[in-house]
Parts: structure tokens; C-alpha cells; sequence
């Protein structure tokens, strides 16, 4: 995802590292099998084996490791594009749409009860890992954590400093049709 608050974008790639550490992380199911089909949420419920869960099974799924219920709560309110056949909506999994879904998720003030990306512009990151631990566990304040949660801080600033120095970058050369004032051809005098 390349447009948005690099604040947000950070942070969705910090909850990346932490929940679906791979090389193809938007087809990863938890437990660590791929899946071919992005066309909805898997909805596949691996069997949990170890940790406060045991004996149970996660349907977490992609990227940001969503559970099919979270997936079908909030799709509806953030995918933009959802597919409508009669009484029937098909909210895509592809990753894309799992971007834009989190992505707009985390900045929907009202559903966290603060502005996150303004925690996270005052240094607050703690804070906001604090609070999106019930939803993503392994952000070491919820009942798991895992081999990165502590290294979360750092991992944030890295993806932090990449995001920042992104927006910063001068536009592609292609792109711009416009001349620039130290390129423009002097016109000739009449």
C-alpha cells in the first residue's frame, strides 16, 4: 500500500512482522499453510495446539492473521469495492482489499476510541500496541506473544523511517509531463 498516513502503513507492517511473518503473508493461514484462493476469507479453522487456546481453532487468515468473524464485521464498513449478487455480497480477500480494510479499520477513530495515527506522531507507540492487543495477540500486551513481540518497538521505527523516507521521494521522472523551472526552454523573443 503506498498512499495513506506512513504512520498507519508502519503500523500495519509491524502487525505483519509480528502476525504472518512470511514470504507470501497475504495467503497465510494461521498455523502456516497457504491458500490459492483470496477471493473471500478462507474461513479455514486450523486447530490451535499450543498457548492459552489449546483445543481450540483460528480461522486468522492473510497479512494482518484477521479471524473470518472480524473479516465479515468489518469488510462491510471498509472494503471499497464488494461484489453484490442479489441478496448475496462477496467482500474479496485479495491483498489489496486486505490493506485497504486494515488500513481504514485502524484509522476509524470511533472503533479504537483515540486517533492512532496521532498516538503514534506523539511517540505513543506502547500505547497503541497496548490497545490493538485484544485484536492482534502477539502484539506482546495481549494472552500471547511470540519470538518478535518484543522487538515490536524496533521493527516499528525501521518500517517508520522506510515509509517517511518513501513520501519524501521525488516523483518517478516518467510521471511528471510537466516542465520544472530549471528544465523549461527559454522561448524565443518575437
Amino acid at each position: 500500500m503506498k498512499q495513506g498516513d506512513p504512520y498507519i502503513r508502519a503500523l500495519m507492517r509491524t502487525i505483519s512482522a509480528s502476525e504472518a511473518n512470511s514470504n507470501r503473508p497475504y495467503s497465510l493461514l494461521y498455523g502456516g499453510q497457504q491458500v490459492s484462493d483470496l477471493s473471500r476469507h478462507p474461513e479455514i479453522c486450523v486447530a490451535i495446539i499450543t498457548g492459552p487456546n489449546t483445543g481450540n481453532c483460528s480461522t486468522a487468515a492473510g497479512r494482518y492473521q484477521i479471524i473470518n468473524t472480524t473479516w465479515y464485521h468489518i469488510a462491510p464498513r471498509y472494503h471499497p469495492n464488494p461484489m453484490r449478487l442479489m441478496f448475496w455480497v462477496n467482500y474479496s480477500f485479495e491483498p489489496e482489499y486486505q490493506d485497504i480494510v486494515v488500513y481504514r479499520w485502524l484509522d476509524d477513530s470511533k472503533v479504537w476510541g483515540t486517533n492512532i495515527s496521532q498516538l503514534l506522531r506523539q511517540g505513543k507507540l506502547n500505547d497503541v500496541l497496548r490497545r490493538l492487543s485484544p485484536t492482534w495477540t502477539s502484539l506482546g500486551y495481549g494472552i500471547e506473544t511470540n519470538s518478535i513481540s518484543s522487538s515490536l518497538p524496533k521493527i516499528y521505527q525501521k518500517m517508520l523511517q522506510e515509509e517517511l523516507n518513501a513520501v519524501k521521494q521525488p516523483p518517478t521522472p516518467n510521471l511528471s509531463l510537466s516542465p520544472t523551472p530549471s528544465n523549461k526552454q527559454k522561448q524565443p523573443k518575437k
